[in-house]
């Protein structure tokens, strides 16, 4: 995808998916995004005198010392965010079985995304890796910005194959020093076996998630999942380049290889919420627009 569109190709590209997603943003999620995420920060703002029933954690101990006099701090929440899409690159991401590949799912939840930050005025930056971060596109704002996130997304030709989620997570933690909404999207197509790789990345996960407000995204396709019958393959792990040959039309194999993805799925997942960050599982398969709109309702209602 990356080396065969022409200059025209991917402009018009671009400019179909800003179409569709703004229209989503403006819309579906102005409202959604709102709620869920603005004044999730707060800014100092002054420090006044204490009056009975004021928060005792909020006293300015230095100032009540300088004055003699009880002194509060005084904060207003923060009505600025950035948001950060980490957005992983591997070449299992151009396997798709249905409309979509996984990475043109993938770049369209993103756009929805960033589109629904700069209509509330936020930045939007992006992470993209494989096995080492490749691309970072600091935060800012505007129409043009976010289209040139699309575009990355979309069109970046990467050098590696693998995927390093915890060297992207490291990364962020370096690059961005005030707190922010990074939404991690993958296949997470990582080592979960032995358990000690599982802890380690559920480890780091936690600790990303107690700096940022951070959010897994988990693209699948259902032929990954679910092999269909038809006959001997030839396999080829896109990532390693490993080739194994299967028999599809032996329903044990089949059945194999659904209980191994089954329970993949359920560690990961065991992974993720174990480390208390929000999930929510994306599908070539299925419309993207009522998982977004069922994660907002969800993360709000534990909100409230």
């Amino acid at each position: 995808m990356s080396g065969e569109a022409t200059p025209r190709e991917i402009l018009a590209k671009v400019r179909h998916l800003e179409i569709r997603t703004n229209r989503l943003a403006q819309e579906t999620f102005a409202g959604q995004y709102h709620s869920v995420f603005k004044g999730r920060g707060i800014d100092f703002d002054e420090v006044r005198e204490y009056v009975p029933g004021d928060e005792v954690r909020s006293i300015d101990w230095n100032v009540t010392a300088r004055t003699g006099r009880p002194f509060v701090k005084k904060f207003r929440e923060e009505r600025e965010l950035t948001i950060l899409l980490v957005v992983d690159l591997s070449a299992s991401g151009h396997f798709g079985s249905q409309l979509q590949t996984k990475r043109e799912l993938a770049a369209e939840v993103a756009a929805v995304l960033a589109f629904s930050a700069i209509r509330n005025n936020d930045k939007v930056g992006l992470v993209l890796f494989t096995d080492s971060v490749e691309q970072y596109v600091p935060p800012r704002k505007g129409r043009s910005h976010v289209l040139r996130v699309v575009r990355e997304i979309l069109y970046f030709a990467p050098a590696g194959r693998r995927t390093d989620v915890l060297g992207a997570l490291e990364f962020v933690s370096r690059v961005l020093h005030r707190r922010a909404v990074a939404f991690l999207v993958s296949d997470f197509l990582v080592p979960l076996e032995p358990p000690s790789a599982r802890e380690t990345l559920r480890r780091r996960l936690e600790i990303a998630g107690r700096r940022h407000d951070l959010v897994a995204m988990a693209v699948s396709d259902p032929r990954e999942r679910d092999l269909p019958d038809v006959g001997r393959l030839t396999l080829e792990d896109s990532e390693s380049g490993e080739l194994l040959e299967v028999d599809t039309g032996d329903p044990a194999v089949r059945r194999a290889f659904a209980d191994a993805t089954r329970e993949r799925r359920a560690a990961l997942l065991q992974c993720l919420r174990g480390a208390r960050v929000d999930v929510l599982e994306l599908d070539t398969a299925l419309p993207y627009l009522p998982a977004l709109l069922r994660f907002f309702r969800q993360r709000a209602a534990r909100q409230r």
